[in-house]
């Protein structure tokens, strides 16, 4: 029974980090209808981020985290301006947007290379082997760090939809994105906003994980996978739905090591994707709205 218990502490954890990697592709996709296949490869420059902020000058890979979200957000921004505005308008994914985004993080994931090659890099600590005992329950101190950090990073976020005209603005356009453009709300602000701020819980991501894991240019692939599976079963646009996404997948993975090999967990996840697209096509996120709408 203890064994269990840890695991379901272990799978609380690892939700918090699961969702704030997928919610910069949620607000992504809400705002301008384009899954970012990029998100990998930002994941992955987060991580190198983290690592050398540490590496040359020493600094704690959890504040060098907090200073990826700024420079990311940053970093978003120009890829927007560079890149992603002259996409054609749409409601709906369409292939140029899925080819460049691609291609970006086909870019991305060689520049890895290029720079730090293909060696496994790991982010040591004193934090890395410390355990935390509560009563019977024992804790990765990093691991509640690093959930504490994406928890806070969720509020924030939470905060910024519901308390500023930005976020005003995303919610608009989410939900309606013509009724947002006929009350004068600037779409191409708001996207280049909502682009950067993808990218920067991308990057902010990617530091956290880089935490946890070891990692390589190809680091970003799984955890892609991984965030894809959350938005699906969310339901694309919902972030409390994407939230329970997170929450649902961790358990899952958690919990499924006591039964098949570590290495199956992807084909879990994928199940997972696959039985959410047949009984539930529209997410979590429908269940929550059909709730919340009066009879």
């Amino acid at each position: 029974m203890l064994d269990y218990v840890n695991l379901l502490v272990a799978a609380l954890l690892l939700a918090g980090i699961y969702a704030t990697m997928s919610f910069g592709m949620t607000v992504i996709y809400g705002v301008m209808k384009i899954i970012n296949l990029a998100h990998a490869g930002f994941m992955m420059l987060g991580a190198y981020f983290a690592y050398e902020l540490f590496n040359r000058f020493g600094l704690n890979p959890i504040l060098g985290a907090l200073l990826a979200f700024p420079a990311f957000f940053l970093l978003g921004m120009a890829v927007h301006w560079l890149l992603v505005r002259w996409l054609p308008p749409s409601d709906q994914p369409t292939l140029p947007s899925l080819l460049l985004l691609f291609g970006l993080w086909l870019v991305l994931q060689n520049v890895g290379y290029g720079v730090w090659g293909n060696h496994d890099r790991s982010i040591y600590t004193d934090l890395t082997l410390s355990t935390l005992r509560l009563g019977p329950i024992t804790i990765s101190t990093v691991q509640l760090v690093v959930f504490m950090v994406a928890v806070a990073s969720l509020v924030f976020l939470q905060m910024l939809l519901t308390r500023t005209w930005f976020g005003r603005a995303v919610r608009a356009l989410t939900q309606n994105p013509y009724a947002g453009r006929l009350v004068g709300i600037d779409t191409t602000r708001t996207a280049m906003l909502s682009f950067g701020l993808g990218i920067a819980f991308a990057g902010l991501a990617g530091a956290l994980l880089a935490s946890l894991y070891s990692f390589d240019p190809d680091f970003g692939r799984p955890f892609l996978l991984r965030a894809f599976v959350i938005i699906v079963l969310g339901g694309l646009e919902s972030f409390s739905g994407v939230a329970l996404g997170a929450l649902i997948l961790a358990l899952v993975e958690t919990f499924s090591v006591q039964f098949v090999p570590a290495g199956y967990q992807m084909a879990i996840s994928f199940s997972l994707l696959v039985v959410a697209l047949l009984v539930l096509p529209g997410g979590i996120g429908s269940l929550l709205e059909r709730r919340g709408r009066p009879a």
